[in-house]
């Protein structure tokens, strides 16, 4: 250890405190980094591994009823590898404990191994084959409702009450997000999977010899349109509904989005944590280069080249980058597993861990250590290759100008205090940009994340209190004549009855189509409604659609164009149909249409899907007894139950992240102005002191100091509320999804919260440094050269 590194060490004990707050901010960087991407790539190599090993499938398709005949056509399509055919129907069930009730999805297994989508079985063995009434459950299901091997439920198949035993509980790459059939949130406890044997399902729903669904598996480079494109003109004569990739499947669809959003945080925040570690490393390396510019000419004329004392500095910045790399290290990996933790919650998977890949971490420490060095490199250049001589010579004081020069247009007298502080910000113009810019990214932080806050309350306002406002929605598990909404109404405690219509339809303009529900009302629907831009009732046109704004975006449609549209059960036949005018909306891609222009479109006799229901909740348990007496009548969802699930998934995600972002901002607001203070008051020490001798009280002093903050942090919000505005623009393009689109809702309080958050951390790191000059020693101040 030579005397540099003896100097060195002594530098750091000596600005402990600056290179904490350094380091802080550079572990807030390193830990955004890690958690962002290592979250990311948990989720995206497991799903990618966890689809290898279970063989998911590359394209699925529905089919009224299909011989099993019509395999070998289907396998013996260019680029088809595998090909898996299922029965799949909806049941109501009747789970203890559970008062309505459930939904369970029935998914035939083969007598023999399974080609595609194989079980992960997490616990008991498959069914007996055969016409057993055993399953294999859902992993999430059998949680939620307490399920086990040798549990029982009693389901209606094809109308009869069958009891199920339980044999096993499982999981399957194709419901790792599971959700009931047209619903956008998942219901743990109310609907699930069971696999059952082929034999008893196929005698059940009378399609033995049959399916209802088919899978394929594609070889490597194998052109999925085309595949999709035969296999819908097999399937067309047997009712063929559509077939579609890996980018259309439920499931894979709701990861995607949630892979998406973190990589766009992962892409946003770590470099704003960087850049105000670089400008405080800047910052706090110019100060101290300045202070010691006599050393530095000492150790020149000592025979030290230029190179050892430009890397003398540069190693005091690197050990500041390494503390705040170990930390950030230390935070990140907990953050990121407990993150993980969360999402195993919510997607099934075998096996989630935080991801362990070292190249993140070099990743890290790379960007991290090259972004330090990059805010020392100004800082060192210009002192270490000063001539010795120079070097040796006190800096010249500073040269205070007269603000405006001599003239002052506002004509009004200002306070001597306030003359002294904006000498001191106006002297260092550099200083005070970066404190202003450094509070400015900690304010646009917490704008950026806070406003999730408004958005979520405005989504769950306007999707459950103004939009969908019925009680209950009960669903047919099939279309029923338009008669059945008096059977509805008849029921106990339904208080009005309003029917609707959802037909699975292909969508499209030009080379562009999804699959969505294209749902249908009753004119004058009153509890599901449309709503404008201005929150007025949209009455649904005779004939026409009405679609969401992110449909029309993604089809790149407007009121007065033509759209196509093929119903997924019908004949084939396309449509084409008028956009009459356009919503917002904000859970998934949605058209509506008129009940009884839908009718007329498709030449049917009037049919409908289901009854959105008002209920009276003293008679609840009756009502529910009695859909659970009458299955045919369909299954129930509660507007309570989705509203607590939707607040508990989305809030629940975004409020962790939230508080997680609070704390970073706040380590940002902390260090930008300790180290700010700490500079200037290094700076005007000597000032201070003789202001102390001249007799002015230690408030008074200190005001000065809290003063040059308090004019920071002021000059830092405005521009801070339009980067915040800004970066929550970006969040809002970064999460919105074809399943999600986040409505930018910035109220006054984001604002106000943002900036007394970092008035706060301001306030508190400016109280640290008051105590400082409390205990400032005045004659040693004066005692220091001229």
């Amino acid at each position: 250890m030579n005397a540099l590194h003896i100097k060195l060490l002594r530098e750091l004990r000596r600005l402990w405190a600056q290179a904490a707050s350094i380091g802080l901010v550079i572990a807030a960087g390193v830990a955004a980094l890690i958690i962002g991407i290592g979250t990311y790539q948990s989720l995206e190599r497991t799903r990618a591994d966890y689809y290898a090993r279970n063989n998911f499938a590359d394209i699925f398709a529905s089919v009224a009823r299909a011989p099993r005949s019509l395999l070998p056509a289907i396998g013996e399509l260019d680029g088809v590898l595998v090909v898996d055919a299922r029965i799949v129907r909806l049941a109501p069930a009747d789970v203890e404990g559970l008062a309505e009730p459930a939904s369970v999805l029935l998914i035939s297994l083969p007598a023999g191994p399974q080609p595609l989508n194989q079980l992960h079985l997490r616990s008991g063995r498959l069914p007996e084959t055969g016409q057993s009434t055993e399953a294999v459950v859902s992993e999430v299901f059998a949680k939620a409702r307490g399920l086990v091997p040798g549990s029982r439920l009693d389901v209606v198949m094809n109308g009869t009450h069958r009891p199920v035993t339980i044999t096993g509980i499982a999981l399957a790459p194709d419901y790792i997000y599971a959700m009931t059939p047209g619903e956008i949130m998942p219901s743990e406890g109310r609907f699930g999977v069971l696999w059952m044997p082929e034999a008893m399902i196929a005698a059940t729903y009378d399609l033995t010899g049959a399916f209802n669904t088919v899978s394929l598996k594609l070889a490597p480079g194998a052109a999925a349109n085309s595949v999709i494109e035969e296999l819908d003109r097999l399937l067309a004569p047997y009712g063929g509904q559509g077939a579609y990739g890996r980018s259309q499947q439920t499931s894979h669809v709701f990861l995607d989005a949630e892979l998406t959003q973190l990589r766009g945080m992962s892409a946003v925040l770590p470099p704003i944590f960087l850049v105000v570690a670089a400008f405080l490393v800047n910052m706090t390396l110019t100060r101290l280069i300045a202070l010691e510019r006599e050393q530095i000419g000492l150790l020149k004329a000592l025979g030290y080249s230029s190179w050892s004392i430009a890397w003398h500095y540069v190693e005091f910045v690197l050990l500041i980058a390494v503390l705040g790399i170990v930390v950030g290290y230390g935070f990140g990996i907990w953050a990121g597993n407990a993150l993980t933790v969360l999402y195993a919650r919510y997607y099934s998977f075998p096996v989630l861990t935080f991801s362990r890949d070292p190249a993140i971490y070099v990743i890290a420490a790379a960007v991290t250590m090259g972004a330090s060095v990059l805010g020392a490199v100004r800082a060192v250049r210009q002192a270490a290759w000063l001539p010795p001589a120079v070097a040796m010579v006190p800096p010249a004081p500073p040269v205070y100008r007269r603000i405006l020069g001599a003239r002052n247009p506002f004509h009004f007298e200002v306070p001597q205090r306030w003359i002294i502080v904006l000498r001191h910000l106006l002297h260092w113009p550099w200083r005070t940009a970066g404190g202003v810019v450094g509070l400015a990214l900690a304010t646009a932080i917490l704008i950026g994340s806070l406003w999730s806050v408004g958005a979520i309350n405005y989504m769950v306002d306007y999707t459950f209190n103004r939009t969908e406002r019925q009680d209950g929605t009960i669903t047919f598990l099939g279309s029923k004549p338009a008669a059945a909404l008096y059977e509805v109404a008849r029921l106990p405690g339904v208080l009005a009855a309003e029917p609707f219509a959802s037909v699975g339809v292909e969508i499209s303009k030009g080379p562009v189509s999804r699959r969505i529900g294209l749902t249908a009302y009753a004119r004058g629907s009153d509890q599901a409604r449309l709503l404008d831009d201005q929150l007025r009732p949209v009455v649904l046109p005779d004939e026409g659609l009405i679609v969401s704004r992110a449909l029309a975006r993604l089809l790149r449609v407007g009121p007065g164009d033509n759209v196509q549209i093929r119903p997924l059960d019908g004949d084939g036949r396309m449509y084409a149909v008028g956009v009459a005018g356009l919503i917002e909306g904000y859970l998934g891609l949605a058209a509506y249409m008129d009940l009884k222009a839908l009718d007329t479109l498709l030449g049917r006799s009037p049919q409908i899907s289901g009854v959105n229901v008002e209920i009276d909740e003293r008679q609840q348990a009756e009502l529910f007894a009695a859909l659970k007496a009458t299955p045919a009548l369909g299954m129930i969802s509660l507007r309570s139950v989705a509203l607590e699930r939707f607040r508990e998934t989305m809030a629940q995600n975004m409020f962790v992240m939230i508080g997680v972002l609070l704390a970073m901002a706040g380590v940002i607001a902390f260090g930008v102005v300790y180290n700010f203070a700490r500079i200037s008051l290094s700076e005007q020490g000597r000032e201070m002191a003789s202001l102390r001798v001249l007799g002015f009280s230690r408030g008074e002093v200190s005001m000065l100091l809290l003063a040059e903050i308090a004019m920071v942090t002021l000059l830092a919000q405005p521009i801070g509320w339009l980067l915040g505005i800004g970066l929550a623009r970006g969040m809002v393009s970064s999460f919105s999804s074809e399943l999600f689109t986040m409505p930018l809702v910035l109220e006054p309080s984001v604002f106000v919260y943002s900036t007394a958050v970092v008035t706060a951390a301001a306030g508190l790191s400016g109280l640290v440094v008051r105590r400082r000059i409390d205990r400032l020693d005045m004659i040693a101040v004066l005692k220091t050269r001229e």
